[in-house]
């Protein structure tokens, strides 16, 4: 595996990274959990959401990078961070890696070299957010492996 800095024509491979690692959440676990009306009105149009957000995560004039992990030329995963210097604090935005390559420490490598640039930057604190849907169970316990300390949010939805 090699971990090297995002490339504009990377861009095509990590929407569909994107796409591919969040869309069993999306159609087999958000949509079942909330139902159908509030999937529709917060989710409802999800791959294209991503189709707009993924562009946007590498902007390194606003302290915004993107890593890409490869195997065999291909890229297998890939982690989004942002840097805010002036608070010495960052986060992970967003973290996707295929299916075919989960659990083989991809996870861990792409973090540990957010973490890297991030200390680069001057940040102190990191902050990765994700479900506590059992979906989102391989996430928690990937951050939780690398020493970051869960703190619990509810998040509420209700149709009107």
């Amino acid at each position: 595996m090699f971990i090297r800095s995002f490339v504009q024509p990377d861009l095509p491979r990590l929407v569909e990274l994107t796409i591919e690692t969040f869309g069993p959440f999306y159609e087999q676990s958000f949509r079942r959990i909330v139902g159908e009306a509030v999937f529709a009105n917060q989710h409802g149009n999800w791959r294209d959401d991503y189709r707009t957000q993924v562009p946007q995560l590498h902007d390194p004039s606003q302290h915004r990078q993107v890593a890409v992990a490869q195997v065999d030329e291909i890229i297998v995963g890939y982690v989004a961070w942002s840097v805010d210097p002036a608070r010495k604090n960052a986060t992970i935005v967003m973290l996707a890696t295929s299916a075919d390559h989960r659990r083989h420490g991809l996870g861990t490598a792409l973090c540990e070299h957010a973490f890297a640039h991030m200390r680069s930057l001057g940040a102190e604190v990191v902050e990765i957010g994700t479900g506590g849907d059992p979906f989102h169970a391989p996430a928690r316990a990937l951050y939780e492996s690398l020493g970051c300390t869960l703190f619990p949010v509810a998040h509420y939805f209700r149709q009107l």
